[in-house]
């Protein structure tokens, strides 16, 4: 039992010694970023045209922007500067943008209350629920709320917030996925190129009813 204590001791201080140099020790944590809202406001007055002041678009071929997760606003901006999103319209406005410009902008509309929008085709709305809701499992089309959750509110971080998006902008957007013109979302383009026309227009306005 005496030998065994001097072995001890000696193994307990090897794991207990203070690394010698500051690169062994952790680094410290990325600080996080925090956004400046009044800026973000500030730039956001190049994007009312089309968006609206309070990011509630009227126009239903322009997206509604407010409430929407900021991380997917900063992922769709960075990209439709860098050209992986094609929109001459957009691509020209977040061409002067840097990310922090992005990021401002993007948690300040983000902070807006979403106005809830209404289906509009009672003969398609029922098909867009169930293909929202639980798919088409025969041809293997995933349900949209295993994604965007049931009510439209989306993963932040993950899945954009669809609950009250005009119809008109999300039939145009999975069109685009289904036939190739948007690129950006692998996951999208597999989900939509299963989607007939008449199934895109029920899931739009489905969505466009959520809340």
């Amino acid at each position: 039992m005496k030998s065994f204590v001097p072995f001890l001791m000696a193994a307990l201080c090897a794991v207990t010694v203070v690394p010698s140099n500051a690169s062994d020790a952790p680094a410290p944590a990325a600080a996080k970023f925090k956004p400046d809202l009044a800026k973000g406001e500030a730039s956001f007055a190049t994007c009312v045209a089309c968006h609206a002041a309070d990011g509630n678009s009227a126009i239903p071929a322009n997206p509604k922007l407010a409430q929407q997760h900021p991380e997917y606003l900063v992922k769709q901006l960075k990209e439709f500067k860098s050209g992986k999103r094609a929109n001459a319209v957009m691509s020209g406005f977040a061409a002067g943008l840097s990310e922090e410009d992005m990021k401002n902008i993007a948690y300040w509309v983000a902070s807006k209350p979403g106005k809830p929008g209404f289906a509009k085709d009672k003969e398609l709305v029922a098909l867009g629920e169930r293909i929202y809701r639980g798919g088409i499992a025969d041809r293997q089309i995933a349900a949209c709320a295993g994604c965007h959750s049931p009510n439209g509110a989306g993963i932040p971080a993950q899945y954009p917030r669809l609950a009250g998006q005009h119809a008109d902008y999300t039939t145009t957007q999975l069109t685009a996925f289904r036939d190739g013109a948007r690129k950006n979302n692998l996951q999208m383009t597999q989900v939509a190129a299963k989607l007939n026309d008449r199934e895109i227009r029920a899931v739009s306005d489905y969505i466009a009813g959520l809340r």
